[in-house]
């Protein structure tokens, strides 16, 4: 993947106009932001677009063509929210929608970048001349010129990185960098990925709902979503890495949250495909059990075991990646634009001008990140033998999730326990899984031999990831806005996937990936500022101003 892309903004997706700019963007990579304020028939496109596309829910959704010469930017929801929410600069404008203030649309022209009108009249034509359109005979037709407006250099970028960490938050980051044609090293302390965090035989992925519509609910199911297409490129959940997307039915708490989940099933927000609530007799007859307060079914959810998608992910970048395995990564310095790595003697086990540490809460043992309000939370999970309890083809989760067996066993689970590095196999912690298991199965409660796994989530105090450039709060700087927020060069993070490493893996190692090469990013401008790893010295600055 080499050269930058044309970028184009469609403001009202039509599938025939895509398709022409597929065919007529020649050797030159596509890059098509389009906004869908009305459901798509994707019935009409070709089988590589109908495979990908997405539920009409809100939200940025990200879809790549085969060959990754395309990429198609869908932005479902309000138009005018859509259009302010992106950062980008665009090359060419198709002017379906005419938005009522045209700012927000010279804001994202490149200079001399072209528009194409569908239709205008005077006032909105003269309107465009004064941010600096000049039209042709055409009436419909026009130049953008920048004016005063500053014209950014595009970077040279050296693609070479060092990734510290073999999670699934640093294998995506390997692969997401090796489609680009970077050259990477990866540099995990263990003989082994995902030996940490991402040890556990399963993972859970699945969406996040709520009657608001927040931030983290619509940060999960970005990730969640580009996470399913981006499982389908490797190969698929089930075929290039264990697991299966087998549907995970979650039981509503208790008779208040039932009402809350009714009230967000009642909007009309969400397709059954995406999410469907079931009212207590289907759920119970789902479960096997009684389920009095319903539950959501949510069809495209499942499991996978995370050692075994970080082998895949680590396996597509081919001859582009170094490992270095059971090495150990104690210190970075910076010399002439490069990062060094050291190790615990010293030694100089890796160069590059790129660092991401994916390192879990390991990451503040390094001077540069040892300021990053990360903590690390206990979760111990519980292994069945499957003829020990009634089991099920799907996930089910309440206050804790059950899977279904793999390989003859089920895993239960995790607790969040206080902050302590205990590793050992707790039987009191053991015993509330048990709890949790038996009061959703609706049976007695019941003894097991004592058999799992504790692992630590890494966390930050919002519960929210921490991604993209590291911050330098040795810099002193006033800060009003994220932008003012002093970086590290060249230094990285994708850190704090807490409970949902498996679902926030790809979406955060994509947006790296396009941070560092300069393509539009794959998420709307205040979703971006909720995961900037920059945002708690901005709040510490403030305070402090």
């Amino acid at each position: 993947m080499t050269g930058a892309a044309m970028v184009v903004l469609d403001t009202d997706f039509d599938g025939a106009r895509f398709l022409a700019a597929c065919i007529t963007h020649g050797a030159r990579r596509l890059h098509y932001i389009a906004l869908a304020p009305r459901p798509v028939n994707a019935g009409q496109l070709p089988s590589p677009w109908r495979e990908q596309w997405p539920p009409h829910v809100r939200g940025l959704h990200r879809m790549v063509s085969r060959d990754g010469q395309v990429t198609l930017d869908l932005l479902i929801g309000e138009p005018g929210a859509s259009l302010a929410q992106l950062a980008v600069r665009v090359d060419e404008v198709v002017l379906a929608w005419v938005p009522p203030s045209m700012a927000v649309l010279a804001r994202l022209m490149s200079d001399g970048a072209r528009m194409q009108a569908l239709q205008l009249d005077d006032a909105q034509r003269m309107a465009l001349g004064r941010l600096g359109f000049a039209f042709d005979d055409s009436r419909l037709r026009a130049v953008f010129r920048a004016g005063q407006k500053p014209v950014e250099a595009v970077p040279v970028i050296e693609r070479r990185a060092i990734v510290i960490g073999a999670g699934v938050a640093g294998s995506a980051a390997c692969e997401r960098l090796a489609a680009r044609g970077w050259q990477v090293t990866l540099v995990e302390r263990h003989a082994q990925p995902a030996s940490e965090a991402s040890g556990n035989l399963a993972g859970i992925f699945m969406p996040l709902l709520s009657s608001d519509d927040n931030i983290p609910t619509r940060l999960v199911r970005a990730a969640y979503l580009y996470a399913l297409r981006y499982w389908a490129t490797l190969g698929g959940v089930g075929t290039a890495f264990d697991g299966a997307s087998c549907g995970v039915l979650h039981l509503a708490r208790d008779s208040e949250h039932a009402q809350v989940q009714r009230r967000i099933a009642a909007s009309g927000d969400y397709p059954p495909e995406f999410a469907r609530w079931l009212e207590a007799d289907e759920a119970s007859a789902m479960l096997g059990a009684n389920a009095p307060d319903g539950a959501w079914w949510f069809a495209q959810g499942g499991w996978a075991r995370p050692s075994s998608a970080c082998a895949a992910m680590l396996d597509a970048c081919g001859e582009r990646l170094t490992r270095l395995f059971s090495s150990s990564a104690l210190t970075l310095v910076r010399v002439d634009h490069q990062w060094l790595v050291l190790d615990a003697a010293g030694v100089v086990i890796a160069t590059a001008p790129t660092v991401i540490l994916a390192a879990g809460t390991g990451a503040v043992h390094f001077t540069q990140a040892a300021g990053l309000p990360l903590y690390a939370v206990r979760g111990q999970v519980t292994h069945l033998d499957q003829a020990s309890l009634p089991t099920h083809p799907f996930v089910v989760c309440r206050e804790s999730y059950m899977t279904p067996p793999h390989e003859g066993v089920v895993c239960v689970g995790a607790t969040y326990d206080a902050q302590d590095d205990d590793a050992s196999l707790r039987p009191s912690s053991q015993q509330d899984n048990l709890d949790k298991t038996a009061a959703i199965l609706g049976v007695p409660p019941f003894e097991a031999p004592l058999a799992g796994r504790t692992g630590f989530r890494c966390m930050a105090p919002d519960r929210m990831p921490l991604v993209g450039a590291l911050p330098d709060p040795g810099v002193p700087r006033r800060c009003e806005q994220l932008r003012d927020v002093p970086r590290w060069p060249g230094l990285f993070g994708l850190l704090g996937y807490a409970s949902r490493g498996l679902t926030w893996a790809p979406l955060a190692a994509e947006l790296l990936a396009c941070q560092l090469e300069g393509e539009p990013l794959p998420l709307e401008s205040q979703l971006l500022a909720a995961i900037d790893p920059g945002r708690f010295v901005l709040k510490e600055r403030r305070r402090a101003q």
